[in-house]
Order: structure tokens, then sequence, then C-alpha cells
């Protein structure tokens, strides 16, 4: 099978999931989406199942490449550089990243119902929890595995937030300024005044 059609599929699945969530990732809508002719995506992927597959191992190398790309920076020097790339990230859920994550929520409830999902997205939480710690660590910030572990957590919490837009409700987590909402965060985990 062709490798450049096989990803041509899955990103278009990507795009539909995140459009029309998991009831409207049928193999006829991923067609149309790749603007291939009826029954490429079933050729390629002949079950419902094989899609979210593909979907998923698809959202995982996205993942593990723009990670890589991260790594393979110096990381942040100082606390301001932390807050910058912190806020970035919340930024990129809302711009180019946003297909990508509502394909991931997608998937994660999918996984409730098909226990095997949860094996391929499962590099992508666990992830976080080690690249953020390091980068709080990179940060010259006091880090520990529970505070790591809050800051990790508090982002994650926003995702949600940031792709739905209620202007009441980023208002009320600070989410309505990003750059503000990771200051205050990091203030909290770690207070500029403490020793440890």
């Amino acid at each position: 099978m062709n490798p450049d059609r096989r990803d041509r599929l899955r990103d278009a699945a990507i795009e539909v999931l995140a459009r029309d969530g998991g009831r409207g990732l049928t193999h006829r809508a991923v067609d149309r989406a790749a603007e291939v002719p009826p029954g490429t995506t079933k050729n390629y992927f002949p079950t419902r199942d094989a899609v979210l597959r593909a979907v998923a191992e698809r959202c995982l190398e996205q993942y593990l490449a723009l990670t890589g790309q991260l790594a393979a920076g110096p990381g942040p020097g100082d606390r301001e550089a932390l807050v910058r790339l912190f806020r970035s990230l919340l930024e990129n859920v809302a711009g180019p990243g946003r297909s990508r994550i509502l394909a991931v929520l997608e998937l994660q409830a999918e996984a409730t119902r098909r226990p095997w999902l949860s094996g391929i997205l499962d590099p992508m939480a666990s992830g976080d929890f080690e690249g953020f710690e390091l980068a709080q660590r990179a940060a010259g910030l006091p880090v520990t595995p529970q505070r790591a572990a809050v800051v990790t957590l508090a982002l994650h919490a926003a995702v949600p937030h940031l792709l739905t837009n209620g202007p009441g409700t980023l208002a009320a987590a600070g989410l309505d300024d990003p750059e503000h909402f990771v200051r205050d965060l990091l203030d909290t985990v770690y207070p500029p005044d403490a020793t440890a």
C-alpha cells in the first residue's frame, strides 16, 4: 500500500474526528476529506477500529515529532523562558494543534469503551509529565515530582476550556490571558521568594 496515501488518509481522519466527533468518523467521511475515490479508506483500514487505531497512531507520531523538536533545543534556561514555553503550548491548543488535540480528546473518550486505545494514547500523557518536569528543572525551579505533576495536570485541565473557548469560563480560570495563567500557576506552585 502507498505510504503517502496512507498518511493522507490518517491526516484526513484526524480532521474528521476533530470536526465531527466519534460518530462522524466513517470511511466515507474520511474518503471525502482526503479527496480520494470512495472505498479507499476501507481498503487501507477495513474496520472502524482500524481507523481509530490509525488516527491514534498518527496523533502519537505527531506528538513525538513535536516533543522531539522541543527536546532538541536547549530547554528553558530560567523561569521567564519556561513561562514563554508553557504559554506557547497553551496558545497552540487553539491554534495549529487544535485538530490533533480535539482528535486526541475524542480518542480518549473512545478509549473508555475500547481499552486497547489507551495503550496507544498513554505515551502522550505520560510523556507530558516527564517532559514538563524536565522543563521545570531546566528552568532552575525547586522541582519535586508532586510539584511537577501539579503543573502538568493544571496545563492539561486548561486544554478543554481553551478548545471550547467560552469567554466566561476562560475569564474565571484566568485562561483569557495564557501568559498570566502560566505565571500564576508557577507562582502558586513555586513561590518566587521560596528557597525550596
